[in-house]
């Protein structure tokens, strides 16, 4: 009964596994024609819209929470699945400490008063709350026995991985702040931002967030961390370019003579 429901749930995974694969693809192509309606594209055309700090909490919380779930309900079940719960718990915490900062510091960090449509924060939600699901199903069920092994902590994958990860993660948080600070307090004007790596992109902290989830790919060597690179990939890239032309469009021929990329760097 136990190999059977075993099963049950391992072919539930692979099944959401691969429709969230498929997903990625339609709304990589969707979004170069629906541009998502928030921050500085934002527009009355995706319906009502709430404080934009209330939902990114909303929006976010629910992946660190659903992984924080997991990993205590795994820890209290006491259920060996052949790989070591230090190397698991290490992986899962890079995971809860990103969107620990996504849900309970960024969105209070936010200066004015812009709003979010609620119908691409639920979109958000449940993209969050499936990545977690996905990430946690792999470190603490689908991951194959002793791949996870304390070796697997000094793997040029985990060293290459965590380097580049953290690295994403500090490009994002710079980059963040970089934006924060282009308007003095009571000014509603837009600016150009142009340190950092904007110097060179348009959305230097998508290309961070991007880079995040690259390296957590390759430090977890999953198709779970590959697939949630895709995902941010699928859902960042095509605003960037939105970004860029919302940028020419405002300020002309001054942001066009930049010659910035859209998220890539000296690629695209």
């Amino acid at each position: 009964f136990r190999g059977h429901t075993h099963q049950i749930a391992m072919n539930t995974y692979y099944i959401i596994l691969t429709s969230m694969a498929v997903m990625a693809v339609i709304v990589f192509v969707a979004l170069f024609y629906f541009k998502a309606g928030y921050g500085y594209l934002s527009t009355s055309k995706w319906g009502p819209k709430i404080s934009n700090k209330a939902a990114w909490v909303i929006m976010e919380a629910p992946a660190f929470i659903f992984l924080l779930y997991q990993t205590i309900s795994f820890a209290a079940s006491g259920v060996e699945t052949g790989n070591s719960r230090t190397v698991l718990y290490i992986m899962a915490g890079l995971f809860l400490l990103h969107y620990f900062q996504r849900s309970f510091i960024f969105p209070f960090l936010m200066r004015g008063k812009s709003k979010m449509p609620i119908a691409i924060m639920l979109m958000g939600m449940t993209f969050n709350t499936l990545n977690a699901y996905l990430i946690g199903g792999w470190l603490y069920g689908q991951a194959p026995a002793g791949m996870y092994g304390t070796h697997w902590l000094w793997s040029p994958q985990f060293i290459i991985g965590t380097v580049v990860f953290f690295t994403g993660m500090a490009i994002n948080l710079h980059s963040d702040h970089i934006i924060r600070n282009l308007r003095k307090p009571g000014d509603t004007k837009h600016y150009i931002p142009r340190k950092g790596l904007y110097k060179y992109v348009t959305s230097a902290n998508y290309f961070g967030e991007f880079t995040e989830w690259v390296g957590y790919a390759i430090l977890t060597w999953s198709p779970a961390g590959l697939l949630f690179a895709a995902w941010t990939f699928a859902n960042l890239a095509p605003r960037a370019k939105s970004l860029t032309a919302k940028y020419e469009e405002e300020f002309g021929e001054e942001y066009k003579s930049l010659k910035k990329k859209h998220i890539i760097p000296f690629i695209w």
